[in-house]
């Protein structure tokens, strides 16, 4: 009787997996996946953003705009910098504490860097311009950090401050739900509106 009903349950179990794997693991993912298709299309594909069919990003994850020597490019706005490189599939910070030595060179290094780069005393760069997210695929900065890329934008371009200054306010997010999280300016939608109004530089 012992090893009949050890075998019953043992047939039990496996059926009992069986269904929570086709379940759980086919049948929920599906319906959930057809659901969002249906109610948020957009953000289901990864929330693509695509110039003339061509996708350029996501409104999800930041980017670095850098040459392919990996230098930033005057002629856009940059993003926060990121721990993963802006991969999606390797999203994260770098784990290193407030007292981490290596934390303090590698901030006070890119806050030298954004500083030369931006022309300004390094006393003026803001946070989000020498630390990354939680994330490291923000896709947004601060409304301080655009501002302070404004001029050498407008330099680079040849254009007005002013009119580049408009176009950061049009890229400005306000806060969640209305009080939640600081304002913030996408950097994506910010530097393809700058190449719609004056376009494609350097």
């Amino acid at each position: 009787m012992s090893a009949l009903r050890s075998g019953r349950q043992l047939v039990a179990a496996v059926r009992f997996l069986v269904l929570a794997t086709v379940v759980l693991g086919l049948v929920y993912p599906l319906a959930i996946t057809l659901f969002a298709q249906l109610v948020a299309p957009s953000r289901a594909d990864g929330s693509l953003v695509r110039v003339e069919g061509t996708v350029v990003g996501s409104s999800l994850i930041g980017q670095a705009f850098v040459s392919s020597a990996g230098d930033p490019l005057p002629q856009y706005f940059q993003s926060r910098p990121s721990a993963s490189d802006y991969d999606g599939a390797a999203s994260g910070g770098s784990n290193l504490g407030p007292n981490s030595a290596e934390l303090l060179e590698l901030v006070a290094s890119r806050r030298a860097a954004v500083a030369a780069f931006e022309g300004v005393p390094e006393s003026a760069v803001p946070a989000d311009a020498v630390t990354a997210s939680a994330s490291g695929l923000d896709p947004g900065i601060s409304v301080a950090y655009a501002d302070l890329q404004v001029a050498r934008v407008a330099a680079d371009r040849e254009v007005a401050a002013a009119d580049v200054a408009r176009l950061e306010g049009e890229a400005t997010h306000g806060r969640d739900l209305g009080f939640i999280g600081a304002p913030y300016v996408d950097v994506l939608e910010l530097n393809l509106a700058l190449d719609r109004a004056f376009g494609t530089a350097g």
